[in-house]
């Protein structure tokens, strides 16, 4: 039997399910918070902040809505799950439908300090104490000599040509486009499927190579490997599958090669400013606990207090560290890597993803990391920290 006509046939025992699963893609397709949570206006607001000798707390301006949250939340609401009769998947579409609620509440918030901040956490959640101590125990480590590959010379146009020769092994189509409005140097639309790169930005040999084993050779990778599956939320994104994504994509730095101990603070001063977060610090305190008392410099202690304070508090940025923890043991135990790469999946739905598969409602992948297969990292402290981390 074709793929086409076992699919028509799994339709027709699941019709619910892929009615739903179709309207809840139509519903979510162009909702993606990060185009919304990065400030437009984050370079006059920066001159601002370092004018005022770090006192200024900067007024971010956002993207507009380009959807009615009202009538969004009602079109979720309105899908009649109790015609999926088949309880595991009832259960996953309760989940998937009330992650897809919770993102459109925490847009609908972007910029409106604590309530952003609470709606957040729901998603995201806080840094655990072990989280922190984990974060505490990398950034004890004092800085590696300064190496030839990490001088910022390649610009933006120079990058998109590194990226568009590594992406030549694939064949999914790579769009690249220029943006000046992301809190990263490069970033993945899922929703359009674009590797998006910051216009003025410079770039070291080591972050072009760390950008695409992280952007493309992960978050590309699980962007086209969903389109590919039966059921759009492969593609859209289960529950928690942040925390997994962003663990895979940092992983596949550390197995390429490119993962540095520089790389893995920025992650742990991540931690740290989400953590100050919850205990109620405002821009300019998050910054001096960065820059003053971690002595990280003033630019790069802008960018990370940026990325925790964005729309009013956001924490995303706790799980990178929390993410490579889970991935690294996974790895350590042996465990098989591929499912995770099937779509913007999670560990914790790696039972469901299974059961999916039982059913011939998921597919195994297309594409692969092809870091994955073999080890390059030979730095011994990187090998030391991640077997030593909580």
């Amino acid at each position: 039997m074709s793929q086409e006509n076992h699919l028509t046939v799994q339709q027709d025992e699941h019709t619910a399910l892929f009615e739903i699963d179709g309207n809840l893609d139509r519903l979510v397709r162009r909702i993606e918070l990060l185009s919304y949570v990065n400030p437009l206006n984050v370079e006059k607001e920066k001159q601002r902040f370092f004018a005022s000798k770090y006192l200024y707390e900067p007024v971010f301006k956002y993207p507009k809505l380009k959807f009615d949250p009202y009538k969004l939340h009602r079109l979720f609401f309105s899908q009649r799950l109790e015609r999926i009769t088949d309880e595991r998947l009832h259960n996953l579409y309760r989940d998937v439908l009330y992650h897809y609620a919770n993102m459109v509440q925490c847009i609908e918030t972007i910029g409106r300090g604590r309530e952003f901040y609470y709606n957040s956490l729901r998603i995201y959640g806080t840094p655990r104490e072990r989280d922190v101590q984990n974060a505490q125990f990398i950034l004890h480590y004092a800085d590696a000599p300064s190496r030839g590959d990490m001088e910022k010379v390649f610009s933006a146009e120079e990058a998109k040509a590194y990226f568009e020769d590594f992406a030549s092994c694939y064949d999914f189509p790579l769009n690249i486009r220029f943006s000046t409005h992301i809190a990263a140097d490069a970033m993945v639309s899922n929703a359009t499927q674009t590797l998006l790169i910051k216009r003025n930005a410079l770039f070291s040999k080591n972050e072009l190579q760390t950008l695409a084993n992280h952007e493309i050779a992960v978050h590309l990778v699980t962007t086209f490997n969903g389109l590919l599956q039966p059921l759009k939320i492969f593609s859209h994104g289960f529950p928690k599958n942040v925390e997994t994504q962003e663990g895979l994509a940092v992983f596949s730095e550390y197995m390429s090669g490119a993962l540095t101990l520089k790389r893995l603070k920025e992650l742990a001063y991540r931690v740290i400013a989400s953590d100050s977060l919850i205990k109620g610090y405002n821009f300019s305190d998050t910054f001096d606990l960065i820059h003053n008392q971690h002595k990280l410099n003033k630019h790069e202690a802008f960018s990370i207090t940026l990325r925790a304070h964005r729309g009013g508090g956001f924490t995303k940025d706790r799980l990178y560290l929390s993410g490579l923890r889970k991935i690294y043991r996974r790895y350590q135990n042996g465990q098989p890597m591929d499912s995770l790469l099937s779509g913007k999946v999670s560990v914790e739905y790696l039972p469901t993803v299974s059961y999916l598969k039982e059913l011939g409602l998921a597919q195994e992948i297309t594409y692969t990391n092809k870091a994955f297969t073999e080890k390059q990292n030979q730095n011994t402290t990187l090998d030391f920290i991640l077997d030593n981390l909580k």
